[in-house]
């Protein structure tokens, strides 16, 4: 520090000397107001160092602790998209199947590490079994997907395959044989498995996509909407399989005699209970997934019936009275059923009897028990992140759960017992830590405003986000797949544990003006890093809660786990009357897995696709990754500038170029579903970071149904009116996308990508 004496007044001080003192202290006194103004330009600009968050109370989970969790079965066994997975008899050995087309076999126990190959199909399979004398004849059976090139449409074939020495489990490609097939241009099916009377159980779905517009699944004169049964052990005429004298149409003219049961949307996995009686999960269309008791010659209503409600009641009813499900969930709860097995093994004894099933969607584990005509202990086990593609069981009963996404085969451990001094999960937002004020909307100290490049559509709801990062945690900056990350990938940051990510909707109930808007929900996302094995992090829960505001302004009260739905009426001038009502959807906690999937990275918004912009920091503005990675935000500086990194494109921006912003706009509406395990459907990807041919969207053939279009594909270059990608976006009801958390058509979107495809070459 510079310290100056005073100057003694005395002659013996020569002039030169005094004015070089004069100098200095010039200099010196500009020098400490050019500091105090730099000081005070910043201290106007932004807060010289990172405000800590220090108020959560937001712990645990308003739920009851779940009494299991899913931990690896084969801890040493990785697959690629396992799809399939059944026992092979006689042997303590299981086999796989994975989508592509390998199917494997392996010692069933926890230390297994090898893997034997069976057979390349080289075609997608759907399901694999082995018939119950495989030691005698060594036969095994396969459901597999043909896709015509020219026509893109689909054929599945039962095919059989066999290994003449168990000693190398290798199949005879030239031993090959297609047993029975079907056209699957909508949904295949293809579980299989054989019954305890030697016969084979063959699932079919209705085959059309939307809505049964073949009118397939009351129809017993087509193999779709059913159940087969087949002897696959004798021949008979020219078809390489016989049918069982007793089954139930086999005297119904005009009946296909393969049929046991039918009535089925999607019949997802079966199995037999101990008493020998077929159960089958069913996915759904619009509201209902469930669980089915299969009878010989049952209809269990589709597409009449959705679960036990009314789907299309005007169209043709078969012949048999319908049968409702044991069970059905509401699509808050379930999304795309997996059925299950009945819990055989000794290790787990008190569930000994139930039935465990699960949800691909949403990961959710469920049992039941099943007496005298009713369940009963019917409750939810473990809500997962994996993709619960099948479910299976060993020779020992245990259950077993294939992720299809993570590639491994789980099972039920009990959970760890809850934390008896686990804080109580705050009921109202005040109380959670995040405001300093809600009746004044004002953060608490610590929270990090944001906002996105490209907006997630809501119904025209404006948002406020926030980013609660607790103490002085970092967040992980993700740069490995810059500057071209790999097709079908994103690099995403990775969030400390307890991060809280906080989402507030706000709605004008009057078009047009601010003045009238109001605070809908407050949504949060909670991070809870698990004991796992997941890379060398373990593994990662993201749980969603909303908070529904009052009437008043002031708080927001935590919505029951179902969600609810509340009707607003809008004043619009441009609606008939001046006036326009809008239900707005309160979302379950299951529905926020829908869209924050693993495969997303879980946080849609807050990456660098999203997060590379300029922000308003209250007068001050900056980068937002500059400004966090200047906070000290990040474990790691972020070295490179942000024309270094990629970034979205505002899709509102009209001056942008227009298939940027039309791709924009779909990686920010619809990737999240529409990427490799992001749980859409249909074969195709959204992602902006792909070339377009590489989504696989230009000029296929939709996989779901037609809509009337005359030859849709998803994009018709040039075409929009033959664009289904563009006509499921302009829906209101059956078929909308997205499906979820939007029920009003973005106008503006509709136009954009409208425009682009009619320029599309």
């Amino acid at each position: 520090m510079l310290h100056f004496d005073r100057v003694p007044d005395s002659d013996n001080v020569s002039a030169s000397l005094r004015t070089r003192q004069v100098i200095l202290l010039v200099l010196f006194v500009g020098y400490c107001l050019a500091i105090s103004a730099t000081h005070s330009d910043a201290a106007n600009k932004a807060p010289a160092k990172r405000s800590l968050w220090t108020t959560s109370n937001i712990v645990g989970t308003p739920d009851p602790p779940y009494p299991y969790e899913l931990k690896p079965a084969y801890p040493h066994l990785h697959f690629s998209e396992p799809i399939s997975l059944t026992t092979l008899p006689g042997q303590n050995r299981m086999v796989v199947a994975e989508r592509r087309g390998k199917i494997y076999a392996f010692e069933s126990h926890r230390f297994a590490a090898r893997k034997e190959l069976i057979v390349d199909a080289q075609t997608d399979i759907m399901a694999v079994t082995v018939h119950p004398k495989f030691a005698e004849n060594g036969f095994l059976y396969a459901s597999r997907v043909i896709i015509d090139p020219d026509t893109q449409g689909r054929a599945i074939k039962l095919t059989r395959y066999h290994v003449p020495d168990q000693s190398t489990l290798a199949a005879d490609p030239k031993a090959t044989q297609v047993i029975l097939e079907w056209q699957g241009d909508g949904h295949t099916g293809g579980c299989m498995r054989f019954g305890p009377d030697g016969f084979l159980y063959i699932g079919v779905g209705d085959g059309s996509g939307i809505a049964d517009s073949l009118l397939s699944g009351q129809d017993i004169t087509d193999l779709h909407g059913s159940i087969l049964r087949i002897d696959v052990d004798n021949a008979s005429g020219d078809k390489t399989y016989s049918i069982p004298k007793d089954n139930p149409f086999v005297n119904t003219d005009g009946a296909r005699p393969e049929i046991w049961a039918y009535g089925l949307r999607q019949p997802w996995r079966f199995s037999f209970d101990p008493k020998g009686q077929l159960w089958c999960g069913e996915i759904g269309q619009d509201l209902w997934e469930m669980v089915h008791l299969i009878q010989k010659g049952g209809n269990y209503g589709w597409s009449v019936m959705e679960a036990s409600h009314p789907f299309r009641p005007e169209r043709p009813k078969g012949a048999v009275k319908i049968s409702p499900p044991i069970i059905e969930h509401p699509h808050h709860d379930f999304r795309s059923i997996t059925g299950g097995y009945f819990y055989g093994a000794k290790r787990l004894p008190e569930l000994t009897g139930a039935y465990l099933y699960g949800d691909y969607d949403t990961g959710k584990l469920w049992t039941l028990r099943y007496d005298n005509g009713k369940a009963s202990d019917h409750r939810e086990l473990f809500d997962s992140d994996i993709r619960m593609v099948d479910i299976g069981q060993d020779q020992r009963g245990e259950v077993l759960f294939v992720d299809m996404a993570g590639g491994q085969i789980h099972q039920l451990e009990k959970a760890d017992p809850p934390d008896p001094n686990a804080a109580k999960f705050p009921r109202k937002l005040s109380e959670t830590g995040l405001f300093a004020s809600t009746a004044e909307n004002q953060p608490a100290q610590g929270l990090i405003p944001y906002s996105v490049i490209a907006p997630l559509y809501s119904d025209g709801a404006t948002k406020e986000r926030f980013i609660a990062l607790p103490g002085k945690s970092q967040i992980e900056f993700d740069t490995v797949t810059y500057p071209q990350p790999a097709p079908g990938s994103l690099p995403g940051w990775r969030f400390p544990d307890d991060t809280v990510l906080v989402k507030t909707f706000s709605l004008e109930l009057e078009a047009g003006n601010p003045a009238s808007r109001r605070k809908l929900e407050t949504r949060i996302l909670h991070h809870k890093q698990m004991a796992g094995n997941e890379f060398e992090y373990g593994a990662q829960v993201w749980r969603g809660y909303t908070y529904i505001w009052n009437d008043e302004q002031t708080d927001a009260t935590l919505a029951d786990g179902k969600g609810a739905d509340r009707v607003f009426t809008i004043k619009d001038a441009k609606a008939p009357g001046g006036k326009r009502e809008l239900t707005w959807h309160f979302p379950s906690r299951a529905e926020c897995t829908l869209c924050h999937t693993m495969a997303a990275k879980y946080v849609l918004g807050i990456n660098t696709y999203q997060m590379n912009r300029d922000f308003d920091y209250g007068g001050h503005v900056a980068n937002q990754i500059e400004e966090l990675n200047r906070l000290g935000v990040f474990t790691k500086t972020v070295t490179k500038k942000p024309d270094q990194l990629p970034r979205n494109v505002d899709y509102r921006d009209k001056a942008a170029d227009v298939t940027a912003r039309a791709r924009s706009y779909m990686h920010a509406n619809c990737s999240h579903c529409h990427r490799k395990w992001g749980g859409g459907n249909a074969e195709f990807q959204l992602l902006g970071n792909m070339d377009l041919h590489d989504t696989k969207t230009v000029n296929v053939k939709p996989s779901h149904g037609l809509f009337k279009l005359d030859d849709p594909r998803y994009i018709v270059p040039g075409t929009p009116e033959r664009s289904m990608i563009l006509h499921r976006m302009k829906l209101t009801g059956l078929g909308r996308m997205p499906h979820i958390a939007s029920k009003v058509v973005d106008e503006e979107a509709v136009e954009l990508i409208e425009t682009w495809i009619r320029g599309l070459k």
